[in-house]
């Protein structure tokens, strides 16, 4: 007999994926080697057999416990050994959410839907339409400021002319195949099997009359300008919800919504810390010995004051407070500027200045012997 291939090699997960991880990489190979798509393919249903297995214990965390410390004699009898058992039938789990039903027909494409008798899904219900992302740049001074912003977006919108709906009378008829259903069903016992109905392509309402402008999609591509607020203090990555502002859901469904994610653009002066910026200045070598003050522009436009101390070294950096970027929703609360200073010494002098620089020399080495230490 074959030695058991590792459970993380088969579903292909390091061994310190979470179960969301698990989940979505069984369902992968569940939806790829499933025996129904797969029909007398004796490989596939192997694979499917052992990426069950392989799930039934790793998604139980007592079970993976014990296959971490003991491998497959930790877990011996655990796994799936049959369609019907454990993962096999526990697709609720494996395909949560609002979309499991339809998802669970493409697990079963060209036989249609499988379900459970007495099944009452329905189809031509109304439809959500898609979600939209929109890309956009904003300066330093617009995260500081915040502002509006409008943006133009092409997105599909319900036909004026139907109302979305795709007939060009308005109506629309239950098919009369499904009976609404949008599935033709056969039962077979305890199961039912579900096929798409091809009169109305699963809708459940068949358009008689098109509508000559949307030529019965009851959908049309639009250019609509939406205005955007950005709160101030907004950083890259994040992004604003506009509800509604979507592409239009089909047969008159409402729309789905706008997501702008914002990318700060990068500044010539100011680079971003959190809520603080950070800069650089030179100052003249005489500045950094005598001390004196220096003016720092800020991300606002004006500009502060900044004292240089006597005994400035280079690289030291100084920090002016509150004139940062506001914190987003933080009332009244600002980062600082930090402002690094660099030295800027003459690459040549003329005779009297090198005089003067040899006079300082000598004086500083009477007055502190700094200099002695370098001759």
């Amino acid at each position: 007999m074959a030695e058991k291939r590792d459970y993380y090699e088969v579903l292909g997960v390091s061994r310190s994926a979470t179960i969301d991880e698990i989940k979505k990489a069984y369902r992968k190979l569940a939806l790829k080697y499933h025996p129904d798509r797969n029909k007398g393919n004796q490989e596939a249903e192997e694979k499917f057999k052992e990426a069950t297995e392989a799930y039934e214990v790793l998604r139980d965390d007592e079970k993976r416990q014990l296959y971490d410390k003991f491998g497959h004699a930790g877990v011996s009898g655990s796994g799936a050994q049959g369609f019907g058992r454990g993962a096999y039938t526990d697709f609720s789990d494996i395909f949560s959410g609002s979309s499991f039903e339809d998802l669970f027909e493409n697990l079963f494409a060209g036989m249609g839907g499988f379900g459970f008798s007495g099944s009452t899904r329905t189809r031509g219900r109304v439809r959500r339409g898609a979600d939209l992302r929109y890309n956009l740049e904003v300066s330093l001074e617009d995260v500081f400021h915040g502002k509006e912003i409008k943006i133009q977006i092409p997105r599909e919108e319900h036909c004026e002319k139907c109302g979305g709906v795709g007939s060009d009378d308005g109506k629309l008829e239950t098919c009369p195949v499904c009976q609404g259903s949008g599935q033709v069903r056969r039962s077979s016992g305890f199961f039912s099997i579900a096929s798409t109905c091809s009169q109305c392509s699963g809708e459940g309402q068949i358009v008689r009359n098109p509508c000559s402008k949307c030529r019965g999609s009851g959908l049309i591509m639009k250019k609509r300008t939406i205005n955007i607020r950005i709160p101030a203090g907004i950083d890259s990555g994040t992004r604003l919800k506009v509800s509604g502002e979507g592409e239009a859901g089909p047969k008159g469904g409402p729309p789905g919504d706008l997501y702008v994610v914002i990318q700060v653009k990068k500044h010539p002066k100011f680079e971003r810390e959190g809520m603080d910026l950070t800069t650089s200045i030179e100052i003249p070598v005489t500045m950094a010995i005598l001390g004196g003050e220096i003016s720092v522009d800020t991300i606002n436009g004006s500009s502060v004051r900044l004292k240089i101390p006597s005994g400035t070294q280079q690289g030291t950096t100084f920090r002016i407070r509150g004139k940062g970027l506001p914190y987003m929703g933080g009332g009244s609360r600002y980062g600082d500027i930090l402002v690094e200073v660099f030295i800027n010494i003459p690459k040549t002098l003329n005779s009297k200045a090198k005089e003067l620089v040899k006079k300082l020399e000598e004086e500083l080495a009477q007055s502190s012997g700094f200099f002695n230490r370098f001759r």
